[in-house]
Formats: C-alpha cells, sequence, structure tokens
C-alpha cells in the first residue's frame, strides 16, 4: 500500500478499453502524472466480450475521423507499444437491398474519400469476388471498405496500458471508486486502497458511468442518460470448407454486413461469428426485479438464442456456410447505450474539470480516437476537430429514465438504420410541449424535436401523406414539398408565423456585464434598446457559438442561442463569469417562448394588435403589449423577410398566437425557415457554425472588432491568421442538383481534387434552385467559379455565388 498513488493530475475510472487509452493519449502527451483506477482487473466490463469489429464506416463526419484515426493507430500499435497484438484487416462488404441504402453508400464513400479512405461501392456480382461463400440474391449492390477487420478487445486494451505505464502513468487494479468529494479545486477520489486527490477525474466507467456518474450529482452533475442492452453474438465450431479456404488463399473473409437485415457475420479462426441487432431487444437493470448488481465484472446474461431465430435464418440463407456448424459459443453481455447510440465524449455536464468518456456500442473500434479526443479536452480544453456529436451536453433535461430506455430500445433495433433528412424517430417523443402544443397539431403541425422541445416541421392538410413511411426518402419532395412551398410563398408575400418553443434564453445582469462581454467576445455590443450578433472564438479563434444579444440596459443583457446550445452555451457564459460574484446569470429558457410573425404584410398585421412603435428600425428592441399581454419585441428575422420575434412568457403566447393567426397569418414550420435562411446565406450553429473553422473562414470578419481594447479569446489567433491568410473560405453555391439537395459534409470538387466540404443544403422555393453552403479552398472562392459537388455519388455542377444574399441581396425587403 506505500506506493499507493495520494496525487494525480488525472484520475481516469474504468480500465477498459477507453479508459486504457485515454490514459496512453495522456501520457503520450506528457501528462504522466495519471491514474487509471478499475475495480477488477483490465477489461472486466463491455471490453472482454466485445466482438473487436473495427469499421471506419460512419454517416457521422466525426465518428467518422474518430474511428478512422484509431483504426490507423491499432495498425502500428503492437510495434509503438511493443506488445503483440491480434488485428485481421480483413475488409468489409455491407450489402444494400434498396436504392435509398445504396445512395447511403455513395454518401459515406465520398466522406470516407476526402478523409483518406478508399471505400468502393459495388455490384453484387462485384461483391462475390470478395466473398465467394456469399449469395447475391435480393441485393441491389454494396460498399467495400478495404481498412475494415477485427482486433482482439483484451490484447488492445492491454497494449495500450503498456503504452500508458512506459510513459510514466499508473493503473491501480481491483481499485473501486467508493466515493468522491471536493477539497478547493481538487477532486478527492475515495477507493479501498486510500485517496487520490486529482485536478481532474474522467468517467470511463462503461456500463457502470450512470452509477459512477451519480458520484458527481452533489457537485453539479445529473443522472447519466444511459440505458444497458443486451447484446449477444454467437461463434460457430470450425467449419472444415472454412479452413480448407483460408489456409489456400492466406487470409480471412472478409465481414459481411446485412445491414437492411440488421447482423454482422464474419469469419472467426475457422468459424463463424453472427451478431445481430434484432428488433425484439432486451434492456437490463431498468426494474426493480432486475437490478444492477454491485459487480458484473467478467459476467454474461443467461442465452437467449430465440430473439435471434429470424436473424440466424437469414444469415444461413446469405451465407449457407453457416448452417454446416454447431454452435459452438453463445456471448450475451451488457453494452452501454446512449439515446442516440453515439458516445458521451467531453466535459461532464454542469461539473467543472470532470469528463465524460462512456456509453460506447462501439467501444473497441472507437475507443483509439475516442483516447485521442478526451486527452485534447484535457489538456487543451478544445479538441483538433468538432465533435458536437459525441459531446454530453448534447442531451439536457429531458432525459428522464423512460426516455433513455425508449430510445435505447429503438436505436439499438435499428442500429444499421438510415437517418433520412426528413425522418422523426418515434419514440422518445413530447417531452416538452409548447404553450400552442395542442393548437399547432390542431392546424396540421407535422413535430420534430428540439433539445426535447416540439416544434412544427410543416403543416399537412386534409389528405396529405403524414405517415412515418412516407419520410424515409433521401428525395427532396414528398408530402411535406407542396406544403412548404405554400408556407414559404405565404411569408414572401403575406405574413406568416412560426413558433420557436425552446430558444436557449440566457439573462447576465449586473455592474459591468456591457464591459463583461465585450471581453468574451469577438465584436461590439449593440446599444442600449437594439440587438445584434456576436461570436465567441477559442484560442485558435474558431466559432464557439453564436448568440443574439440584446441590450435592456448599459448592464443588463438576454442572450438567446440555439435551443440544443443550451448547456453548452450556458457552460461557456457561467465558466468565464468573474469569480467575485458582482454579475448575476439567470437561465430563462423554460420560462418563455418566442413567435416570429414575418413577411411584407407583418407591420399591418402587427398594428392591429401591439402598443409597440412598429416604425423603429431593424434590430430594435421594445417592450410592448401585444393582444393585451406584455412582450419584447425584436425587430429581426431570420426568415430575412420584414418581421418581429414576439418574446413573451408561456402562459401569454396562446392568446397572442390566436390573436396572430386571426389577424390573418398563415402557420410556417422549421422546413419553411429553413429553407429560407439558406437563400439568405445565414448559418446554423453545428452545421455552418463550428469549431472546425475560424471566423475569418466562416466569412465572419465583420463581427471581428480587432480595434477594440478588449483583449477576447482568439484575437491574436485570428490577427495571425489575416495577416497570412485564410486557405478556405465560406461560399454560397447554388448547385444543378437532381432530385436530392446537398447533405452536411457532400465533398466538393474542381478540376478532379477535393477542395472542400458542404456544411448545409436545401431547397430555396424564392430564387427556385437547390443552395448549398459549405467552405472551399479560398482561392476558388470567387463569383462565378464552377466546381462539382458529389451528392449521393452524383457529379452535380455549382457555381460559387458573391458574397451576398441569394435572395434580397440588398436587405431592402428585411429593413422596409
Amino acid at each position: 500500500m506505500s506506493d499507493f498513488p495520494t496525487t494525480a493530475r488525472v484520475v481516469v475510472i474504468g480500465g477498459g478499453v477507453v479508459g486504457a487509452s485515454t490514459l496512453y493519449h495522456l501520457a503520450k502527451a506528457g501528462w504522466s502524472d495519471c491514474v487509471l483506477i478499475e475495480k477488477n482487473e483490465l477489461t472486466a466490463g463491455s471490453t472482454w466480450h466485445a466482438a473487436g469489429n473495427c469499421p471506419n464506416f460512419s454517416s457521422s463526419w466525426a465518428v467518422m475521423n474518430m474511428q478512422r484515426y484509431g483504426l490507423e493507430m491499432y495498425r502500428t500499435l503492437a510495434d509503438d507499444v511493443d506488445y503483440p497484438m491480434n488485428y485481421h484487416v480483413t475488409g468489409s462488404l455491407r450489402l444494400a437491398h434498396s436504392r435509398e441504402r445504396m445512395m447511403e453508400f455513395e454518401r459515406v464513400a465520398s466522406m470516407g474519400a476526402y478523409q483518406g479512405l478508399d471505400m468502393k461501392v459495388m455490384t453484387p456480382s462485384e461483391m462475390r469476388e470478395y466473398h465467394p461463400f456469399m449469395e447475391t440474391h435480393a441485393l441491389a449492390g454494396g460498399l467495400w471498405d478495404p481498412m475494415d477487420g477485427d482486433i482482439d478487445p483484451a490484447q488492445l486494451t492491454q497494449a495500450l496500458a503498456k503504452g500508458a505505464r512506459d510513459h510514466g502513468a499508473r493503473i491501480e487494479r481491483f481499485c473501486p471508486m467508493t466515493g468522491l468529494d471536493r477539497r478547493g479545486d481538487e477532486w478527492i477520489v475515495k477507493t479501498p486502497k486510500g485517496e487520490i486527490r486529482a485536478e481532474i477525474v474522467v468517467n470511463c466507467a462503461g456500463y457502470y458511468a450512470q452509477r459512477v456518474g451519480e458520484m458527481f450529482r452533489p457537485f453539479g452533475g445529473r443522472t447519466v442518460p444511459m440505458v444497458t442492452m443486451s447484446h449477444q453474438y454467437f461463434l460457430t465450431e470450425p467449419i472444415a470448407e472454412l479452413e480448407a479456404w483460408t489456409r489456400e488463399v492466406g487470409h480471412k473473409l472478409p465481414i459481411v454486413r446485412d445491414v437492411d437485415i440488421s447482423y454482422y457475420l464474419r469469419q472467426d479462426k475457422y468459424g463463424l461469428n453472427l451478431g445481430p441487432y434484432e428488433r425484439n431487444c432486451k434492456a437490463h437493470w431498468v426494474t426493480p426485479d432486475d437490478p444492477m448488481p454491485e459487480d458484473f465484472s467478467f459476467q454474461l446474461y443467461p442465452d437467449d438464442l430465440e430473439r435471434l431465430e429470424f436473424y440466424i435464418e437469414d444469415a444461413m440463407a446469405r451465407v449457407p456456410l453457416l448452417g454446416q456448424a454447431g454452435v459452438g459459443r453463445n456471448i450475451n453481455g451488457p453494452i452501454p447505450y446512449a439515446p442516440d447510440g453515439l458516445p458521451m465524449i467531453g466535459p461532464m455536464p454542469g461539473v467543472r474539470n470532470a469528463f465524460d468518456g462512456h456509453s460506447f456500442t462501439f467501444g473497441i473500434a472507437q475507443g483509439g480516437g475516442a483516447g485521442k479526443v478526451l486527452s485534447e479536452w484535457i489538456i487543451y480544453g478544445q479538441t483538433e476537430m468538432d465533435m458536437w456529436a459525441v459531446d454530453p451536453r448534447r442531451y439536457t433535461d429531458y432525459t428522464d429514465p423512460d426516455y433513455c430506455l425508449a430510445k435505447a430500445m429503438e436505436t439499438y433495433g435499428h442500429e444499421y438504420a438510415m437517418h433520412f433528412p426528413h425522418h422523426a424517430w418515434p419514440a422518445g417523443r413530447d417531452r416538452k410541449l409548447s404553450p400552442i402544443d395542442a393548437k399547432l397539431r390542431a392546424q396540421g403541425g407535422q413535430m420534430g424535436a428540439y433539445n426535447g422541445w416540439e416544434r412544427a416541421n410543416w403543416f399537412a392538410m386534409a389528405g396529405d401523406d403524414t405517415s412515418e413511411e412516407a419520410t424515409q426518402t433521401w428525395d427532396r419532395n414528398g408530402p411535406w414539398a407542396q406544403r412548404v412551398q405554400e408556407e414559404i410563398e405565404a411569408v414572401r408575400d403575406s405574413a406568416g408565423v412560426l413558433e420557436l418553443s425552446g430558444f436557449s434564453r440566457f439573462k447576465v445582469s449586473g455592474p459591468g456585464a456591457d464591459e463583461w462581454l465585450r471581453g468574451q467576445v469577438t465584436g461590439a455590443l449593440p446599444k442600449v434598446g437594439r440587438t445584434g450578433l456576436v461570436y465567441f472564438a477559442d484560442d485558435r479563434g474558431r466559432i464557439l457559438t453564436e448568440m443574439s444579444v440584446s441590450r435592456e440596459a448599459e448592464d443588463r443583457l438576454i442572450l438567446v442561442t440555439a435551443a440544443v446550445a443550451q448547456w453548452h452555451d450556458a457552460e461557456l457564459l457561467q465558466s468565464r463569469l468573474p469569480q467575485d460574484g458582482s454579475l448575476t446569470f439567470e437561465d430563462w429558457t423554460d420560462r418563455m417562448s418566442t413567435l416570429l410573425v414575418t413577411g411584407p404584410k407583418s407591420r399591418d398585421l402587427l398594428a392591429g394588435l401591439t402598443t409597440g412603435d412598429l416604425s423603429l428600425p431593424w434590430l430594435s428592441l421594445q417592450e410592448a403589449e401585444v393582444a393585451g399581454r406584455w412582450a419584447a419585441l425584436v425587430r429581426l428575422s431570420f426568415a430575412g423577410e420584414l418581421g418581429w420575434e414576439i418574446h413573451a412568457e408561456n402562459a401569454d403566447i396562446p392568446a397572442i398566437y390566436d390573436a396572430v393567426i386571426d389577424a390573418g397569418a398563415r402557420p410556417f414550420g422549421m422546413y419553411a425557415l429553413n429553407s429560407m435562411r439558406m437563400e439568405k446565406g445565414y448559418r446554423t450553429w453545428k452545421g455552418d457554425l463550428s469549431t472546425d473553422y475560424s471566423l475569418l473562414e466562416a466569412g465572419l470578419e465583420r463581427f471581428v472588432k480587432f480595434d477594440k481594447p478588449q483583449d477576447f479569446p482568439g484575437k491574436a489567433a485570428l490577427l495571425a491568421q489575416k495577416q497570412r491568410g485564410v486557405e478556405k473560405r465560406f461560399v454560397t453555391m447554388t448547385v444543378e442538383a437532381g432530385d436530392q439537395d446537398a447533405p452536411y459534409m457532400s465533398t466538393v470538387f474542381h478540376d478532379g481534387q477535393v477542395v472542400g466540404e458542404t456544411t448545409s443544403g436545401d431547397w430555396g422555393y424564392r430564387v427556385g434552385k437547390s443552395i448549398a453552403l459549405g467552405c472551399i479552398r479560398a482561392d476558388l472562392a470567387q463569383p462565378g467559379t464552377v466546381v462539382e459537388i458529389n451528392i449521393f455519388g452524383q457529379m452535380c455542377r455549382a457555381t460559387v455565388q458573391a458574397d451576398q444574399p441569394l435572395w434580397d441581396p440588398e436587405n431592402e425587403r428585411l429593413r422596409a
């Protein structure tokens, strides 16, 4: 016990692949004073029974990048740390049964090409060349990834652990975390072996992450939104024919993933390994009669092969070789699931100097990259690439146990599902309802969830197809298209109203609040009685967030930001507040809602409803009565037309909404708003605005005030970039698109070379064109430059536009 480490810079909780990778990356970066504690032996949780598959494939740009890094690292890790590993790079075939699946493969292959991955879309006959035992009935084609494979999870974890130890880090096995305390700025991590004082603590506890997370609750934490699912796969006995083939060709079969049926099938030694993600899935430890055991190390659930019968039969028809051998061993083990199936990697919500690194459904494939990302968060306070897709703060206060269970069951059962742009998953809905939710649905509102809040995406009429099946398409046109066009025409020609529940809304007040905020944002603040946009940068000058600031008084500021940014932006503001308590921070998100009333007749419409002065200019702010209720009127419209945002208490929104509708406004939804903001070139958070881009690259230099005296974060980096020039620049492009618009992170080409990527795309109904926003090589960011965008495998001609809105370029309608 005498050599037990009583102090550490970082304590990592959990000895699976993610914890070991985090420790390895920290130590390799020079942070050797770090300790990992594990309640049992390394790999005792989900890692030991993991199948060890290592795909690059992901429909998420950030996750693909993370997996690509990890698999590249694995290919040299054995030599890097001098620890032998079984890592088989066999390649994989993903099977497609439909046009829609083939389009998904085309999109992912294009993303992969941008990242240096040589994925290929194939015909059924071409796939047979890679897998001679596979039948190709009922297939439209497939996707080949030559760098897919499988690795021994235990060996991988031990290799990472050895590498961490070699760099000076410590690992304490059979050392559970029994408690947590805080003394000053330090954590006190309690274990049976003693206490460890640490600056930072990281929760990498796998399916125990929720239990560990509860220890952070007294210090501002929350219940971790996750559920433990039962995942089964089985290994066959050796198959003589497979052994003979393997010995003859000298390598293993590629992995087969029939993603439309929902299983993977891969060679394991001379047998096969079948792992389905069954619709009739099962969660564990979610009811009182199935409590989570104190220790489940190296344990499994009872076999439940009946759940897999359909998938076994389909796989045997696909690869008849599977039916030639009996089941050698069945694995039914716990696997943690976040509601969307992606892990949580990053700052622990509400807790300083604490991080999450858990809820991995593909922990072996993602563990290497996750360690890199976590170490960057810990060491630098930021990551090389934007990782919002896995940021724990993407989940806020709506993720109660019922929600998490419903979503985990849905996500597991649709593990390989396609995520269509107009499709809304039905489980876990109606968590937060606006004051007029029933009115919106009665008007035909087809709802979507935004940080748990239900908003209308479009408004259906009698006879419209509102089925879930109708939304399962990549095509632009569906039952919504005609209605969206009509909604936009109403806004263009008359007046429309959009209810925007869930805007993240913060109030900062106190002596010097204005001067404090000037030191945080890149630009200037609006004057009292005015509203303006401000941007927060990190020390690289990259975009952390965008907020609108309404100046009620010199020292009283209202900041409004995206719904999903609530916890991210609240934490950003609170972490930068003066430590002397001179300023007050309040979160008013749940207290108020917003109506956007916009269109050329919106002034006439509101004139009969409000005491406000509707002659005040664009970006003005005033308090007034609307329909006899108090409201804040902000002369602002994300739709790019004359309009006002009406901010009011929740209880008053129904009366105001009824009055606006009765006065002639047509309700419109989020789909219409997105189309109209694209025509104006307005950016959205974590689409067009992210830490992948600096403010100068994003074309936002007008919001950077280099000559102000405040030394705001990122100022030096932006000055340096301004002097040397940007390599990429944000542009608006019109696209000669087919039936689909450019999705996020579609690859842009010029003369056959990759030159950039799109950040969003949609059809502009007012301009009659497909529009893409994106970042391309700076020398090409000239009006008239012709490039090509890969949209689901189709190379579509696109033309760079002038740096001004496509609709109402002089903003005459907006300022009318």
